[in-house]
């Protein structure tokens, strides 16, 4: 697939997510609670609890952390958490997906608003932006035992849509986003954790934009993920 930064920068982004653990457990935390209290704790028969489990060891988030948050959905805590996609572009016209878990759509709203307007973008209606995006599922491996040519073998046994082979050994399995839960699973099985995995927005294709944009983008980008209520931060921008 294009869009060739997305795996140049990925280690990079690990490392960032490293620096902002805190933050990022609590992202996972609430996500685990929410999967655990619409679909119940049993993880055989939740595939976004076992989405969010998986997620949660690709970033070696503490058994306690994950205990404690199954736990606070079986509790008296009476927060009720609702998705909320947010849909805008970015300066250079760049294409932005926002997905947030929020108690307060007003609030989030605003703060998502206010984000991209700092920036130069501007937040969209519903379906502004999704056209350009297919939604999918996504693993991705780094070196993964066998190489492409095992990764490519099982992808066909398993029934996935497409795998692709990038550099430095990076290995991008992508399915539907109904056959993503049983497919996870059967990849994990076979070659261990992937170093990333879920529900993603996909681009039908990349944009470039000016170097002196590229710098106003970024931040944008980080704000958003640094945002308590944003779960992820989907874009088209590829250089």
């Amino acid at each position: 697939m294009a869009g060739h930064s997305q795996f140049k920068n990925i280690m990079y982004r690990k490392g960032a997510q490293d620096a902002k653990r805190a933050r990022l457990f609590a992202k996972i935390a609430r996500e685990i609670t929410v999967a655990s209290k619409l679909g119940g704790t049993d993880v055989t028969a939740n595939p976004r609890l076992r989405t969010a489990l998986s997620f949660a060891r690709e970033n070696n988030m503490p058994k306690d952390n994950v205990d404690r948050a199954i736990s606070k959905s079986l509790g008296n805590d009476m927060t009720n958490y609702e998705d909320v996609r947010y849909e805008g572009y970015g300066p250079g016209g760049v294409a932005i997906i926002v997905e947030a878990l929020t108690d307060n759509r007003n609030r989030t709203a605003s703060e998502i608003r206010s984000a991209f307007s700092k920036f130069g973008g501007n937040l969209g209606e519903s379906g502004s932006v999704a056209f350009s995006f297919e939604r999918v599922g996504r693993l991705i491996y780094q070196n993964i035992p066998g190489g492409f040519e095992k990764a490519f073998e099982f992808t066909i046994d398993s029934g996935a849509d497409n795998v692709v082979e990038h550099g430095e050994g990076f290995v991008e399995i992508i399915t539907s986003v109904d056959s993503f839960a049983l497919i996870r699973d059967n990849f994990i099985k076979k070659f261990g954790d992937p170093i990333e995995s879920g529900l993603v927005w996909l681009p039908n294709a990349y944009a470039s934009c000016a170097e002196s944009v590229k710098e106003t983008l970024l931040k944008l980008i980080d704000i958003l993920e640094d945002n308590d209520d944003v779960q992820k931060v989907f874009h088209n921008f590829g250089e």
